[in-house]
């Protein structure tokens, strides 16, 4: 297509990833034949961005704190007579911390009590002019359903942004004009364009591609015990073949 192709090491959560993961995908990108444009970003580093974003949400009132667990969120949604759920499969949020004053946030905050940041999803939505859509390469504009994650978590407990603020972010800062990713995130573009009508990002085009399944049509997973590239390397596996068992004959 003419552009450039970026590499973004996306390792915000402190539990899950290690420098010897990121080694590894780098290694494992070289031997496949997968080159980059420019530096790596690393999210790690750049933890201030994603502050401030998360900042200017709640300067005007787009956020507010989360201070339950997951065992009073569970509690809450089993006592209610309904319990729907966004498309990643979770419960949504049922609303739990959204009623609290503005004294009681800032006495829990102060007091240090642990707590996550939620988008206020109905009032988000007050706040963006028109109907929000997304251009998928093939496909033209597809129409946008944010409200179905409900108050969505911007910001963990244990992490200072989540996934969604990140990315959204990181495309914005870098330019990003095309992004690709795995079928399974596509509904999370729903999302990633509230986010970005709210912020005033620009709006990439999408392109989401088709998952590695078995023969059952389940998806390839490390916790199923699914051959890595590593392994394959191991096997005698050329990065030739390993690209054409990908759905690219003769690359």
């Amino acid at each position: 297509m003419g552009g450039r192709f970026l590499l973004r090491i996306e390792d915000i959560d402190p539990g899950r990833c290690r420098p010897e993961f990121t080694d590894a995908i780098r290694e494992d990108l070289t031997w496949l034949g997968v080159t980059w444009d420019g530096e790596v970003r690393r999210q790690s580093a750049h933890l201030p961005g994603y502050r401030r974003a998360l900042g200017s949400l709640a300067a005007r009132r787009l956020v507010y704190p989360c201070f339950c667990t997951r065992k009073a969120i569970l509690r809450e949604i089993a006592g209610s007579a309904s319990a729907p759920h966004a498309p990643d499969g979770s419960p949504l949020y049922p609303g739990i911390c959204r009623g609290l004053s503005e004294g009681e946030r800032r006495a829990r905050i102060t007091a240090g009590e642990p707590h996550a940041w939620r988008l206020d999803m109905a009032f988000a939505l007050t706040c963006v002019r028109g109907d929000l859509t997304y251009r998928e390469k093939g496909e033209g504009e597809i129409a946008c359903r944010p409200e179905a994650f409900g108050d969505a978590v911007l910001a963990r407990k244990d992490a200072p942004a989540s996934y969604h603020l990140c990315v959204t972010h990181d495309d914005a800062m870098q330019g990003v004009t095309l992004v690709t990713r795995g079928e399974d995130l596509r509904p999370c573009t729903d999302l990633h364009r509230l986010l970005q009508a709210l912020m005033g990002w620009p709006a990439p085009d999408y392109a989401h591609h088709r998952l590695l399944t078995d023969p059952s049509g389940r998806r390839l997973a490390k916790r199923d015990q699914a051959a890595t590239l590593r392994e394959l390397r191991a096997a005698g596996r050329t990065a030739a073949e390993v690209r054409t068992m990908a759905g690219f004959p003769g690359s």
